[in-house]
């Protein structure tokens, strides 16, 4: 099978890797950072790989093949749950960008796109994986649509943001159980995807977006942020209204770094509430077309959606207010996980 890495895309071997999976026929799954980096609706497509947190079926697919193909792949604390979801054996590939390694082989000088063309022309298919796929998937249930005036939920805000995730859309998500909530959702051709996950930065999302929305002005941005994230950088919203970059920003405020919560609990996880819708009359000053928008149930966000696809002039910030343990279960999991392995000794230098 092959397992897709976040160095694909800067190498310019996307469509390569698509090429060498049609070639073997084999399983294709990708690690949370290469979210976008395959197409989702392509039929050899199996999910994300990420440890005890894969996508259904992804970690079986995995952990059962007889060699994976690892392409362009990072392996560090954060996309292997502190070192649980890493393959290893003699019967794994590695094609970096400029270099493959197998079986105490090591080849260097090789780009990562023309080495990916030419095993493409030398394999056989090898569709196994496939099959043991189709034994073991299973299709995502309806969401379950929360009644209009209830308070507001996490699932509900998932289940409407997901009409807004088109071709032309790029989605960002902070660090934090935006991650999870992001990974949810399955991407049409043509979407992009975009987060943090080598030093796991907290803030990274919001200046991000603003350059992203400088150099991509075409493409739709949608972006899930946490309220902690988003008071180390809240100040470059403001960059977004001069420039009249419309973005669509879901803040969610459950008041606290609730991924932190999940790893090692403490007041040092507390922060001071804002009034974030508020916030961008504060940026618009007097000539600004920013909107902040606060929703406390399903009916108020999408109201507040239907402002946010109608503002072509800047920014719409929803402020999503939610229970401060509404949390994916996958966040729980990371958060035990992780906090194991920050639990370990140092290893001998």
């Amino acid at each position: 099978m092959l397992l897709i890495g976040s160095k694909l895309r800067a190498a310019g071997a996307e469509k390569a890797a698509i090429e060498l999976a049609e070639a073997l026929g084999c399983s294709v799954a990708v690690m949370a950072a290469a979210k976008s980096f395959f197409p989702e609706n392509h039929p050899q497509f199996v999910g994300i790989y990420w440890g005890e947190i894969s996508s259904p079926g992804a970690r079986e697919i995995v952990d059962w093949s007889d060699a994976v193909l690892c392409v362009g792949t990072i392996f560090n604390d954060y996309s292997t749950l502190g070192w649980t979801a890493m393959p290893s054996g003699p019967a794994v590939l590695t094609a970096d960008t400029t270099s493959v390694q197998m079986a105490g082989h090591h080849f260097s000088g090789i780009h990562l796109r023309d080495f990916l063309s030419a095993l493409a022309r030398q394999v056989e298919k090898r569709n196994a994986t496939m099959i043991e796929y189709g034994r073991i998937r299973s299709e995502r249930a309806p969401d379950k649509v929360a009644k209009p005036d209830a308070e507001l939920t996490r699932a509900e805000i998932v289940r409407q943001i997901r009409p807004l995730v088109t071709s032309d859309s790029t989605v960002f998500v902070e660090t934090g159980d935006s991650w999870f909530n992001g990974m949810s959702l399955k991407l049409p051709g043509g979407a992009r995807f975009e987060s943090e996950m080598q030093w796991g930065h907290i803030g990274w999302s919001v200046p991000a977006i603003f350059g992203y929305a400088l150099g991509a002005p075409d493409r739709r941005i949608v972006a899930l942020i946490g309220d902690g994230s988003f008071q180390l950088t809240a100040q470059e919203l403001a960059q977004m209204i001069r420039q009249k970059l419309p973005a669509i920003i879901f803040l969610i405020n459950n008041r606290g770094y609730t991924i932190e919560v999940e790893i090692h609990d403490g007041p040092y996880n507390n922060i001071k509430n804002w009034d974030y819708a508020g916030l961008i009359d504060v940026f618009n000053a007097e000539d600004g077309h920013g909107r902040g928008l606060r929703a406390k149930n399903g009916r108020e966000l999408a109201e507040a959606i239907k402002v946010a696809l109608a503002n072509r002039e800047g920014p719409t910030l929803i402020e999503c207010v939610i229970d401060r343990n509404d949390c994916t279960p996958e966040l729980i999991s990371r958060g035990h996980l992780v906090a194991t392995a920050n639990s370990r000794p140092p290893r001998p230098q």
